[in-house]
Order: C-alpha cells, then sequence, then structure tokens
C-alpha cells in the first residue's frame, strides 16, 4: 500500500555516525552470529521469551515436530535453547536479531530513511539511548499485551526479535519533529511525495488496525508482533520532546 523510499536530508548537518553503527551492528549479527537465519541454536538462545521476562528464569524445551496443515509437510520447531546471561538482557539483544532477509531488509530501510534526521535534532548519545531504551519498552509491550490476551501457556513461549520496536520509536520521534517533511513513497504503485504525517500515519494506523485485530489470540500473528510496533511508536512520541531539550530547533 505504502513503501518509502527516502526523505528530505537538505538541512541535516550532521553525520549520523550512530544511525549506520546500528544498521551495522544488525547486519553484522544477521550475517556472522544468526548466519542468515540458520543458526536456530542462537536465534532461539538470544531472543526474547515472554515467559522467560515474566518468571526471571530461563526457559528450555525440546525441538519438536510439527505438520503443516495444509501441505502436510512435516516441520522441526526448534525448542528454546539456554541463555547464558541473565534473560533480561534479551530485551536488548533480541532487537540486533532477524528472522529472515525480507524482515532485516524492510527494518534497516526504515532505519536508513527515517533515522538520520532524529540523531541530526538529538545528538549522537541521545539518539543511542533513546533508541535502546524504545526498543526495551517495546519488547516489554509485547511481553505484557501476550500475558493480558494469550489463549494458552504455549502463547507465553513463542519468542520475539528484531528491531521493529526500536524503528517504531524512532518513527514516533520522526513524526512528531519532522510532521510535515517530504518523504518519497511508493503508494498504490505511483512514485509520489508526501509530508511525513501521512507516510508514517499510515504506516502507524495499519500497526494498530492489525494490532487490534489480533488482541483476542494474543498478541503476535503472522509473525509480526503489532503490541511492540504500537508500544515502541507511543513510546517514541511520548519520549522525544525530552531527548531532545536544549537542542534547539529544525524545520519540519
Amino acid at each position: 500500500m505504502l513503501f518509502p523510499l527516502y526523505d528530505d536530508n537538505s538541512d541535516r548537518t550532521t553525520t549520523p555516525i550512530v544511525n549506520y553503527i546500528l544498521i551495522a551492528i544488525n547486519i553484522l549479527v544477521f550475517v556472522f552470529l544468526q548466519q542468515l537465519g540458520t543458526n536456530d541454536k542462537f536465534t532461539y538462545a538470544f531472543s526474547t521469551v515472554p515467559q522467560e521476562i515474566v518468571t526471571g528464569r530461563d526457559v528450555r524445551t525440546p525441538d519438536r515436530v510439527v505438520e503443516a496443515p495444509v501441505t502436510g509437510q512435516q516441520l522441526l520447531i526448534p525448542g528454546l535453547q539456554p541463555t547464558p546471561f541473565s534473560v533480561y538482557l534479551t530485551l536488548i539483544f533480541s532487537m540486533f536479531m532477524h528472522g529472515g532477509i525480507a524482515h532485516i531488509a524492510g527494518n534497516m530501510l526504515f532505519l536508513w530513511i527515517f533515522g538520520d534526521n532524529v540523531e541530526d535534532r538529538m545528538g549522537h548519545l541521545r539518539y543511542l539511548i533513546f533508541y535502546l531504551l524504545t526498543g526495551v519498552l517495546a519488547s516489554l509491550a509485547h511481553v505484557l499485551s501476550t500475558v493480558m490476551f494469550a489463549v494458552d501457556q504455549s502463547s507465553l513461549l513463542v519468542p520475539s526479535l528484531g528491531a521493529s520496536g526500536a524503528i517504531s520509536g524512532v518513527l514516533g520521534a520522526y513524526i512528531v519533529l519532522h510532521p510535515k517533511r517530504r518523504v518519497t513513497v511508493i503508494m498504490f504503485r505511483f512514485l509520489t511525495d508526501v509530508p511525513a504525517y501521512v507516510a508514517v500515519g499510515i504506516w502507524f494506523a495499519f500497526q494498530l488496525i492489525s494490532g487490534l485485530g489480533v488482541l483476542g489470540g494474543g498478541s503476535q500473528q503472522g509473525g509480526v508482533a503489532y503490541a511492540a510496533h504500537i508500544g515502541g511508536f507511543v513510546a517514541g512520541v511520548a519520549l522525544v520532546k525530552f531527548f531532545t531539550i536544549g537542542r534547539g530547533s529544525t524545520p519540519t
């Protein structure tokens, strides 16, 4: 429906070093540690598991074989692996991992487009803290939603991962700081420019509608943790003014 390509960076005054580093870390983790998504033991050890966060205890489960309902094909579902440190640290580590190439490509594109102007406005250190904080808050929103709306205990054992929550926080900050900045997007197969409040607003509306649609069956559907997206965005909107105190103002 709407796919962003780039935005107006004509007034950016600093090099977004932190944004570049965050993108690089995400890519390096996916390529070398997750081995392009094939290293299940690493992924299932460092992802965020709601039950672990709620109880504070590491959970290990055996591998299991399930049958696809349509094709009848048997699929191996890896079990949760031991986490070599406090399970609460997975709230940070999981935001640098991804479930596949399409997942990381989409996330990094959004971070590349929107993160640089937020970093320019906040400053390097504040932006790094903001990114990590909103990412953690997004994961906690997913955990809370899962606990509140889980249909059974097994829902609490479904791991989550990805930079989407933190990037949602960046989008929340962006729409507050630069609501009228022009963003070039593909909309309904047409290339056009729209203000940021349209580009980001449509994205958030989709997350909200999708999230409300799955409340009866947990906060995750089709592999997407909508509660994390919504929580990260709301956190970004709420915290951006605090993180830009004393940083002056920039054109929107």
